[in-house]
């Protein structure tokens, strides 16, 4: 990296933002997301997977409007899909991981590894990707990209790119009531209305809930509200406006230890009940627009612009941090069809720009300690960060099965980060270039199979915040309650992965399948541990030696009989991976903690005619290594649930019930890793949901 005294300027930004603001009064959204005429979700689910099968790589389309079961985080979202990791702690801050991704970050805290967005408007920003406003009964489906496909999207983050789409007016007209409950005080409460007036379509909708939770002191509630208004301004021109704002609290009752998870996994960790810790949000407001100009029938311009403010208030150590959080993100696409050499071909050119305006922390005591107040200001500091990414890539036709994609992205990630009090410690201002170039081809073996692959190199900046949660350079004796903190950020590089990806998809008799493998080489992977633990919580984040990361990921969903009654099907998820270090110093070739090697569910459902439907399903992790050093490992796990409803005739009104973890099996759904306990039993997983019963209903009046 090249040091400048630089403080981050949006220059780049500054030229997104004019052209968004210039489309925006001369431009609309492309049609798999603001179409221009009546769609229904199924519809608009079905455009999408069918553009997602011209990218030369792996892919997911999840219909959550059609949901019929519980929606209480982003792992409920994202069940049952090859390639993706997703287990919830116990409350909202789900962790995602696709190809190794993030793959030992902590649950709950902002997530990395993968770029995602709402609606196309970029959510993750140079600190990582907040939760909160990632409600599932606002959405009307999920698009993801698994690893280097998301290149288009401007995402280069080794996971790939995660699109939350928002329910429009469009596709769910009516006045629409939802409520679900179950057990350990479970419950949420939903009301929307959507419709279409004239040239305006509009949805808007308000959510609360609240839980007790399955660990003790794991109790927590959240609401907010949305907004996604339309206008198709003429037959070329539209634009569409979305705002987001949602408030979230909930306890946080900390990691156990195997023995704990095998024999009390309801207990919360001593240290966390001792500090009350808990995680508020007092309230994350999201506005953005998404214009798009259909220039004439080969090209279109689309412009995106979002402001997003998310303070947090958090108690989760002895110190608590007030968090001032606000991001202002660009993106610009211009995709044009044209001839080249004498071939078919689709060129596009984009630019995504991920700005922090506030990134400002004031620390202070939460408890008395060693002669000073609660209360006692001990640090603030600013981690201030921007990533722009040039894009530009091309699709040709060779022959009617055969296209080739080429591209190459362009990265500048500029960062300031300081401590500023007690006294100014050393400023670090970075500023670093890097590139992405991407190969890629799709093979339509035949009308029902098509080969794909790709080789391409992926890019994650660090983030700011972590070089001065991963420094070696605390306040000595003499600096009063500061003491022991962090007091000097250091530089750290950027991760790049080299990717190699084959796979297969398509419909047979055994019913739609897809087949990928991939292989990376991982450079500087950005890789947390937890140093100390609750009350003094210190995660650091620091570079890694050489890593590899690989894996296959299958999906199929079959039908198994079908007949005048109804259907019987079967629908199946397995992701193998393995992750490794390569030759590394202390610990060779050991596999990376965080996740499980092998990952599989499955649902057997039979509908019948009449609308009831049931189903059972099972999922199945195998151990899961909980230190660097693969000393202790958390256990395999298989779990079974069941689940029962009716879809009125017409749509007009839904009901369900299920049960998971039939059996009240005791496991571990995440684990956040140490450097080396030595075969001792730490704490460091968060146990997985026992018994539950639940239920729900959905009303729908046009």
């Amino acid at each position: 990296m090249s040091l400048s005294s630089y403080r981050p300027t949006p220059s780049l930004l500054f030229l997104a933002v004019s052209l968004s603001l210039a489309a925006t009064a001369h431009a609309a959204p492309q049609a798999t997301t603001l179409d221009a005429v009546q769609v229904t979700a199924a519809d608009a689910s079905a455009q999408a997977r069918a553009a997602l099968k011209r990218v030369p790589g792996a892919s997911n389309v999840i219909d959550v409007a059609k949901a019929d079961s519980r929606l209480s985080s982003s792992a409920d979202v994202l069940a049952y899909q090859p390639g993706i990791s997703a287990q919830s702690p116990g409350n909202e801050g789900t962790k995602v991981s696709i190809r190794g991704s993030g793959i030992n970050r902590g649950p709950g805290a902002h997530a990395s590894g993968i770029a995602v967005s709402l609606d196309g408007l970029p959510l993750t920003g140079p600190g990582g990707t907040p939760y909160e406003l990632l409600e599932p009964l606002w959405l009307s489906r999920v698009e993801v990209l698994r690893g280097a496909n998301g290149f288009e999207r401007g995402a280069l983050a080794l996971g790939g790119a995660i699109d939350y789409v928002s329910r429009s007016g469009r596709d769910s007209g009516g006045v629409q009531l939802h409520y679900e409950a179950g057990s350990r005080g479970y419950q949420k409460r939903g009301i929307s209305w959507g419709g279409v007036s004239g040239d305006v379509d509009y949805f808007l909708a308000y959510t609360d809930g609240e839980f007790d939770g399955y660990q003790r002191h794991a109790r927590g509630d959240g609401k907010g509200a949305m907004a996604n208004i339309g206008w198709q301004i003429s037959p070329d021109l539209q634009t569409r406006f979305f705002v987001r704002y949602r408030e979230t609290n909930h306890e946080t009752p900390g990691r156990l230890s195997r023995d704990q998870i095998r024999n009390d996994p309801r207990a919360a960790n001593p240290a966390n009940l001792a500090i009350d810790a808990r995680r508020p949000q007092p309230g994350s407001t999201w506005i953005g627009n998404m214009t798009t100009l259909q220039i004439d029938e080969d090209s279109s311009l689309q412009a995106g612009l979002v402001h997003h403010t998310y303070p947090m208030d958090l108690g989760e150590s002895l110190y608590r941090q007030q968090l001032d959080y606000a991001d202002l993100n660009a993106t610009l696409d211009y995709r044009r069809r044209h001839p080249l050499f004498s071939l078919d071909s689709e060129t596009t050119v984009g630019l995504r720009v991920t700005h922090d305006l506030d990134a400002n922390v004031r620390e202070s005591l939460r408890f008395a300690s060693n002669g000073y107040a609660a209360g006692t200001h001990t640090r603030d500091f600013r981690h201030l960060g921007t990533q722009s990414t040039l894009h530009i890539g091309n699709t040709l036709a060779v022959s009617d099965r055969l296209r080739v994609q080429t591209g190459l992205a362009l990265i500048n990630t500029r960062s300031d980060v300081q401590v500023t009090w007690p006294t100014d410690g050393g400023r670090l201002r970075d500023h670093d270039w890097d590139y992405a170039p991407r190969l890629g081809f799709t093979w339509q073996h035949s009308a029902q199979a098509q080969w794909f692959g790709n080789l391409s190199r992926s890019v994650e900046a660090p983030h700011p915040w972590s070089m001065i949660w991963g420094s070696n350079q605390f306040f000595g004796a003499g600096n009063g309650p500061s003491t022991g903190r962090q007091s000097t950020p250091v530089a750290m590089q950027n991760q790049t992965a080299t990717t190699l990806e084959l796979g297969a998809r398509g419909e047979a008799a055994l019913g739609r399948w897809e087949l990928t493998g991939y292989y990376a080489h991982v450079n500087h992977e950005l890789l947390s541990v937890e140093l100390q633990p609750v009350p003094n919580l210190f995660v650091a984040e620091n570079n890694a030696s050489p890593t590899v990361h690989r894996g296959i990921e299958a999906g199929l969903d079959s039908t198994l009989w079908q007949g005048v009654p109804g259907r019987l099907s079967l629908r199946q998820a397995y992701t193998f991976s393995d992750f490794r270090y390569r030759h590394d110093a202390p610990f060779g070739s050991n596999r990376l903690p965080g996740l499980p090697q092998h990952s599989y569910q499955a649902e057997l459902r039979f509908d019948h005619a009449s609308g009831l439907y049931a189903a059972l399903n099972t999922e199945y992790a195998s151990r899961i290594a909980v230190d660097y050093a693969n000393s202790y490992w958390a256990d395999s796990h298989v779990i079974f649930g069941s689940r029962i409803g009716y879809d009125a005739p017409g749509g007009r009104w839904q009901a369900w019930a299920e049960m998971r973890n039939i059996g009240d099996r005791h496991y571990a759904a995440t684990v956040t890793p140490g450097y080396n306990d030595a075969g001792k039993d730490v704490a460091r997983s968060t146990p997985g949901e026992g018994r539950g019963v639940y239920a729900g209903v959905r009303w729908r009046f046009e």
